[in-house]
């Protein structure tokens, strides 16, 4: 902990209440980094869950895609700092995505002005947090912003083959190993790894973003077949060319930029409407 960091334009780390410079998670929930744009006020909370295969990655690699998100929106966030494999494989990541968001609910968080958001990996643990949240009873936020989602564990999409020659970042094989140091020998299809086979039945509204160039093209477009299917408003923009997660490079890349600012509108939108 030390003095607060810029986050993009406008945006600062602020202590959490009770907590150091920047970092929380005293009520139960993993430690976690807490942003706040200027002129965020009251308006809302993103809790925001980073990717990197649930092997890499942290709030801190993610810092400057989470603090645009939260800047473009208005919106106060949160990233928790959950436990990677091989050395917590799964359930690990999602005790913590769990554990996280019931701390943000318990510590007075109205669930109305609540969203979350979260890219590849974290995309399909927002998901399973989400499933989870459900099985558990709580309320659930007002929707949920999915960057390249990552959610079948079991490689099934079609896109595995059809786009390999197209992703700049990825073979097969590297996705097969995050997913082999996740799961060990467990279930690649259990629904709170792979939440494409989960039943999504009354989730809140959904956006997913996903370019043409990337493995995970699949995972993105069936998953918005599959929440349509069982009545969850969902959102899919598709960019042309694209690669994973393209959002990361905004201030670079028109796409990401102008993908950046609907993601925010999306999530603006629906706290307006929930409240």
């Amino acid at each position: 902990p030390g003095a607060p960091r810029a986050v993009g334009a406008g945006a600062v780390a602020r202590p959490p209440r009770g907590g150091g410079a920047g970092r929380g998670g005293a009520g139960g929930g993993p430690p976690a980094l807490h942003l706040e744009p200027a002129g965020a006020a009251d308006r809302g909370l993103l809790l925001y869950l980073h990717g990197g295969g649930y092997l890499v990655g942290s709030p801190d690699t993610h810092e400057g895609l989470i603090g645009e998100l939260a800047r473009r929106a208005g919106l106060r966030a949160v990233s928790p700092d959950y436990r990677l494999a091989p050395e917590h494989p799964f359930p690990a990541a999602l005790d913590d995505g769990l554990a996280a968001y019931r701390e943000l609910l318990e510590s007075g968080t109205d669930p109305r002005r609540l969203v979350l958001a979260g890219d590849s990996a974290g995309g399909g643990l927002v998901l399973a947090t989400l499933l989870a949240a459900r099985a558990a009873g709580l309320p659930l936020p007002a929707a949920a912003a999915l960057f390249s989602p990552w959610v079948d564990l079991t490689l099934a999409g079609a896109s595995y083959r059809s786009r390999k020659e197209a992703d700049p970042l990825f073979t097969e094989a590297d996705i097969r190993a995050y997913a082999d140091h996740y799961l060990g020998a467990g279930d690649r299809a259990n629904p709170l790894a792979s939440p494409l086979f989960a039943d999504l039945a009354g989730l809140p509204p959904l956006l997913v973003q996903v370019g043409t160039n990337e493995l995970l093209l699949d995972d993105a477009l069936r998953l918005a077949a599959r929440a349509a299917e069982q009545d969850v408003t969902v959102t899919l923009e598709v960019e042309s060319g694209l690669p994973h997660v393209f959002q990361h490079q905004f201030g670079r890349l028109d796409e990401a930029d102008a993908a950046l600012d609907r993601a925010a509108r999306f999530l603006t939108a629906h706290l307006d409407a929930a409240r």
